[in-house]
């Protein structure tokens, strides 16, 4: 069975120094930095808060380039100046744009799905990334951020035998502040009901698309262990969490390993979904946040998973969900 190393980092637009406000250059240097110096280099990266091109990513930065397209020279850049003949072959999945008119944008947002060169990309839904956003609790509709999920099949060739692997990245919504349970509940993040119903619109997606039990579902979930979301995709949709299966990690630990933070705040909410085929190695290159001794350190307000599994060459579709199933789903 073949190995993959994949990645998922929230990268705030390359400008965590600015507290997102503006993407700057030595940020994208410093995570292309930590990137290249991971050995061996990830197969696949998933990155969430990606912009296009707006106000925010060029105020310090001139260019025609969209915010990607840099990132990618100076990844390129980087692996070159280390010796490393390793290149990625970018997708870039837009999300929405806030507009002053029609060809100026204050800021925009999306997801990207890096594969390395040894990796090939057969489909992609980057022309028309799928809309898993919950709109019917925002008090104005239109202006709701418009969340997504990428998805990308990927072909792996090893020995002679090619395998697939249906990669999905996606970020969740902060849950609505007009929900009973954001005020009643302690934890809140993944307990809004917005949250749960965008999980269930990303789960039958997710469904719907893949092409076997090879799959992973990656990102910033923006729900604890333990919350509502959480218990639907692990226990309801039997998504395997590949960190806690790892490292046999009981929810409440899991909570207190935190992937983000805000202020003196600490929270686990990106994780590593994956389908039964996968078999789950290591999590070297995965730090807790505030880790002072992790090489993404500082460089964002979350940082990134990044585990290696091997990939079951039996991973044929399973049968179709059960009545019960399918009902938890709609």
């Amino acid at each position: 069975m073949p190995s993959l190393r994949i990645l998922t980092y929230n990268v705030r637009y390359f400008g965590h120094a600015l507290r997102g406000l503006a993407s700057t250059q030595p940020a994208m240097r410093k995570i292309a930095e930590a990137l290249a110096a991971l050995d061996p280099l990830p197969g696949i990266v998933c990155l969430q808060e990606v912009e296009t091109r707006s106000l925010r990513s060029t105020v310090a930065h001139r260019g025609k380039e969209t915010q990607l397209e840099r990132f990618m020279q100076v990844l390129s850049k980087t692996l070159e100046d280390a010796g490393r003949s390793d290149r990625y072959e970018a997708h870039y999945f837009p999300a929405h744009a806030y507009r002053l008119s029609k060809g100026t944008h204050v800021y925009t947002t999306g997801l990207a799905i890096l594969a390395h060169s040894d990796l090939v990309v057969d489909h992609h839904n980057a022309e028309s990334p799928h809309d898993i956003t919950e709109r019917s609790l925002h008090p104005i509709r239109g202006l709701k951020q418009t969340r997504i999920c990428a998805h990308a099949r990927l072909h792996l060739r090893a020995g002679g035998v090619v395998e697939s692997v249906d990669v999905f990245n996606t970020h969740l919504s902060l849950p609505t502040t007009l929900a009973r349970a954001f005020w009643t509940e302690r934890r809140r993040l993944g307990w809004g009901p917005n949250q749960l119903q965008e999980a269930r619109n990303l789960a039958r997606f997710v469904e719907r698309e893949r092409a076997s039990d090879r799959f992973l579902v990656l990102g910033d979930f923006n729900a604890l262990p333990g919350s509502p979301v959480y218990r639907f995709l692990v226990e309801e949709q039997g998504w395997v969490d590949a960190f806690a299966q790892h490292y046999s990690m009981s929810l409440e630990e899991l909570v207190m390993w935190p992937t983000a933070g805000f202020m003196r705040m600490r929270m686990h909410l990106d994780h590593v979904f994956a389908g039964p085929a996968l078999r789950w190695l290591d999590f070297d290159g995965s730090y807790a946040f505030g880790d002072r001794t992790a090489p993404f350190h500082g460089l964002s307000d979350h940082v990134p998973m990044v585990a290696r599994c091997r990939i079951a060459r039996s991973g044929s579709r399973p049968p179709k969900a059960s009545a019960a199933r399918a009902r938890s789903l709609g």
